[in-house]
């Protein structure tokens, strides 16, 4: 199968970016983000996309963006964090290498703050993180090749266990 040597999945501020920059770093390949896609294609923030247009619409752009990447993206690439709410993208995964960043609340509260440039978390929340998670945990692990828990770990710690979980040799 074509497309990206490994995908990274997982919620708002997992460090999907962060792993990701690393794990390219580290095998050799590229990295990209459909986050910084869709930016760079609207010339807008996500935040501002959801303000100004709605979730909704945001989702339609953010299924475009990752069905281009999956096409045409055969390093790293990390998802937006609700990319895996979409049925078709969920199908688009299947077969493929997906590594899926867990972590708890506490330490979302802990990296993210929760809600700073966080439109789905405006209000209360820790209490809608949960709920997002509730909902949307069963996805992530259903795409998931491989779940790497973040909590208390490094970024480097993270990636290094991706790379052994998936056998993929360092460049």
């Amino acid at each position: 199968m074509s497309g990206p040597l490994v995908v990274l999945v997982g919620p708002m501020g997992v460090g999907k970016s962060t792993v990701g920059q690393l794990l390219a770093e580290r095998v050799g390949v590229g990295y990209r983000d459909t986050d910084d896609d869709i930016v760079a294609e609207q010339g807008r923030s996500i935040a501002e996309i959801f303000v100004d247009e709605g979730e909704e619409a945001f989702r339609a752009i953010e299924k475009l963006a990752v069905r281009r990447a999956l096409g045409e993206h055969d390093g790293v690439l990390a998802l937006g964090g609700g990319a895996i709410l979409d049925a078709d993208t969920r199908g688009l995964l299947a077969g493929r290498r997906v590594v899926y960043l867990a972590m708890d609340v506490e330490e979302a509260v802990r990296r993210t703050g929760l809600g700073v440039a966080r439109p789905l978390l405006a209000v209360n929340p820790r209490k809608r993180w949960r709920e997002l998670m509730d909902a949307r945990r069963p996805l992530y692990e259903s795409v998931a090749t491989v779940v790497v828990t973040t909590d208390g770990r490094t970024p480097e710690e993270v990636g290094q266990i991706a790379l052994d979980a998936l056998e993929l040799k360092e460049a």
